[in-house]
């Protein structure tokens, strides 16, 4: 498998203060990678970097073989950075499909399929952004990031907040984006339960530091090292 994205060193925060220290890891093409950790260890802070929008202290961040790590935010998205941040950032003024077609950039990913992945925005693509419910802007922002056709797709706390029913629709969704069509991504989720099933392989941060590598499945078997440093199993 073709590496993809791959952080080398990565030191990263906000002003002067370092959130991650010495960050590394890799993804492969059509690779789905979970971050998982307790609340405030730096996992925003990892998917921030990548997409640019933190102080980079240390380290490298390349994606397809280039070193994106001093471009700016938009510049990386034009390369194939794809973000749904945990404050989704929708157009609520504008219509469903407004949304999708603001952004959006040529290849596979069109308004109509993405419909298709969510069935629910078809049937409100007229509706303004901000008449959606929470769990359907989740939908319609991951929506308009597939839109911009990326390399690689990466979720902040995409199940946050949202009721048990929409969860389950959205992990449907997601599993059959990253397991059938075969999207790069990285998921940063709390509870590890949720998104074991749905990636390749997970890491754990700890204040700031990468504290375990695994393969989904291992964790899922042998949930021993979540429960060392979450306080949970993988189930």
């Amino acid at each position: 498998m073709a590496e993809l994205l791959t952080i080398a060193g990565l030191s990263a925060g906000y002003g002067r203060a370092i959130v991650l220290s010495d960050v590394g890891f890799s993804l492969g093409e059509g690779e789905a990678l979970a971050v998982l950790g307790r609340n405030g260890v730096g996992k925003t802070t990892l998917i921030d970097s990548i997409v640019g929008v933190t102080r980079r202290f240390a380290g490298t961040v390349t994606l397809a073989g280039r070193e994106i790590g001093t471009l700016a935010p938009e510049t990386r998205a034009g390369l194939g950075i794809g973000w749904v941040p945990q404050e989704r950032n929708i157009f609520r003024s504008l219509t469903v499909e407004e949304n999708l077609t603001a952004v959006a950039r040529p290849g596979p990913w069109t308004v109509e399929r993405v419909f298709g992945l969510f069935p629910r925005l078809k049937e409100r693509r007229g509706n303004a952004g901000s008449a959606l419910s929470g769990g359907e802007q989740q939908m319609l922002a991951i929506g308009r990031a597939l839109t911009i056709n990326p390399k690689v797709l990466l979720l902040d706390e995409p199940t946050e907040g949202l009721a048990p029913i929409i969860i389950e629709e959205l992990l449907r969704a997601l599993h059959r984006l990253f397991r059938e069509e075969g999207m790069a991504g990285i998921i940063v989720e709390q509870h590890a339960h949720k998104i074991l099933p749905i990636t390749d392989k997970a890491i754990v941060l700890d204040r700031g530091r990468l504290m375990l590598e695994a393969s989904s499945a291992s964790l899922l078997k042998d949930g021993a090292p979540l429960e060392r440093y979450l306080g949970v199993t993988g189930r």
